[in-house]
């Protein structure tokens, strides 16, 4: 009996400290948001013929910040990270899944991977 008591506190313990590691990196790296990429200075809405990508490489190119359209809402992505910046720029026109934190329409950007 006090083996079985012994084995349950150390599965709760497990869960608990387990929840906790959870909750601290959501809290370390902020909140998904999944939509597509684009530029700050277009947004939903390309101005330049041709794709989206095409135009979103463009406007960067030009010094537009890159943007995150989901549904009606436009973000700016603040980042210098490299490897975001190549993620974002190889998904230009496409869904991604950035993680940050958001202010004010702007997402400090921890991470960027394809959506699924």
């Amino acid at each position: 009996m006090k083996l079985r008591l012994e084995k349950l506190g150390f599965a709760l313990l497990t869960l608990a400290l387990a929840s906790t590691l959870t909750t601290a990196a959501l809290a370390a790296g902020g909140k998904a948001f999944t939509g597509t990429v684009s530029d700050a200075m277009c947004g939903a809405k390309h101005a330049m013929a041709g794709d989206d990508a095409g135009c979103t490489r463009a406007c960067v190119s030009k010094g537009s910040k890159y943007a995150l359209v989901v549904g009606d809402k436009v973000y700016t992505l603040d980042t210098s990270d490299k490897a975001a910046l190549d993620t974002l720029d190889k998904q230009a026109g496409a869904k991604v899944t950035v993680t940050g934190t958001e202010k004010d329409n702007t997402i400090t950007v921890s991470a960027v991977k394809a959506a699924m």
